[in-house]
């Protein structure tokens, strides 16, 4: 394969993984009822990150917390214990803002 070619190949990649960058919103810390507390805004999720929400419940399954943003390695987990809570995290990479709608 000629160098220019295989240049010119590198560079469409680059531009078409760079299409796959999404949105998501973030804050990092909001209470129930409540509008985000600290850290709202928006960040850029890469190939390795998605859109996520974050959600901790109390021992009775009221929620107590939730936070939002780009995660790496990101899963799909509900009700993990976590010392005297449950954790619950959902993700997407679905379109711009997804995990608004989570």
């Amino acid at each position: 394969m000629s160098r220019s070619l295989l240049l010119s190949l590198l560079t469409l990649l680059s531009c078409f993984r760079e299409r796959h960058l999404i949105q998501c919103r973030m804050c990092h810390l909001m209470f129930p009822g409540e509008k985000c507390s600290r850290g709202r805004g928006v960040c850029t999720a890469t190939a390795e990150e998605a859109c996520a929400i974050g959600m901790l419940y109390k021992a009775d399954r009221t929620l107590w917390l939730s936070f939002m943003g780009c995660l790496k390695n990101c899963a799909n987990v509900q009700n993990i214990k976590w010392s005297v809570y449950f954790v619950t995290f959902k993700c997407c990479r679905g379109y711009d803002l997804c995990n608004d709608d989570l």
